[in-house]
């Protein structure tokens, strides 16, 4: 069974200028979760799926970069476009989908995550965090009664995908166009782990964490 890992790249982001390749804790963003890929030792291959050559010569041992077109750069990309091209060029038995804007995800993580995937029992996996207070969606609350509002501890959670991985099979992806199946495991991280780098904010923070403590695996 054979699995592949890849983080999708590009150097033009918008939010963050050139985030992926800014340093954290001493070393390109992009490089913490490349390196925890690669310790994960059910991965069998671990690829950067990026349309700039220039990256490889930072690239951490075991990490091998796969060129891909440059239209997939443009800002409109959905991600199944990218997921499309990959995995018409690598063929795998499962992919492990991960991104470098979640530096903190442990290796011991997704490798639990991947565990239940490999054995069948659940047919994906993907990051989440709960959260336990109170939720509002389209314009009515989530988890609780206007008229009977109960203690914090006692609520509904909520969980919401951090985005940091998805695993999936093969046929799911190619056979039914979806990284979460029927049968998920959700691999629930706390917020540090979970820290998503969408804006400047969320970088700043995420130095505060690295210059705080070793980076986690």
């Amino acid at each position: 069974m054979k699995t592949v890992a890849f983080v999708p790249i590009r150097l033009n982001s918008q939010r963050v200028a050139g985030k992926n390749l800014r340093p954290l804790g001493g070393e390109p963003l992009m490089c913490h979760i490349l390196k925890t890929l690669t310790e994960v030792e059910a991965i069998d291959e671990v690829y950067v799926y990026c349309s700039d050559e220039s990256i490889r010569k930072l690239l951490p041992e075991g990490v091998r970069l796969l060129r891909r077109d440059a239209s997939l750069d443009r800002d409109t990309t959905l991600g199944r476009e990218i997921y499309d091209a990959f995995t018409a060029e690598i063929e795998a038995d499962i992919y492990v989908l991960a991104h470098a804007t979640s530096p903190f995800i442990r290796a011991a993580t997704l490798a639990e995550a991947l565990g239940k995937v490999q054995s069948g029992e659940y047919d994906s996996a993907f990051s989440a965090e709960r959260i336990q207070t109170f939720a509002w969606f389209e314009g009515r609350p989530l988890n609780y009664r206007l008229d009977d509002i109960p203690r914090t501890q006692t609520l509904e959670p909520v969980y919401i995908e951090t985005s940091a991985f998805f695993i999936f099979p093969r046929e799911l992806w190619c056979g039914r166009g979806r990284r979460i199946g029927d049968r998920p495991w959700m691999a629930v991280v706390d917020r540090i782990e979970g820290l998503d780098i969408d804006y400047p904010e969320d970088f700043a923070m995420a130095e505060i964490i690295a210059a705080s403590r070793d980076l986690p695996r």
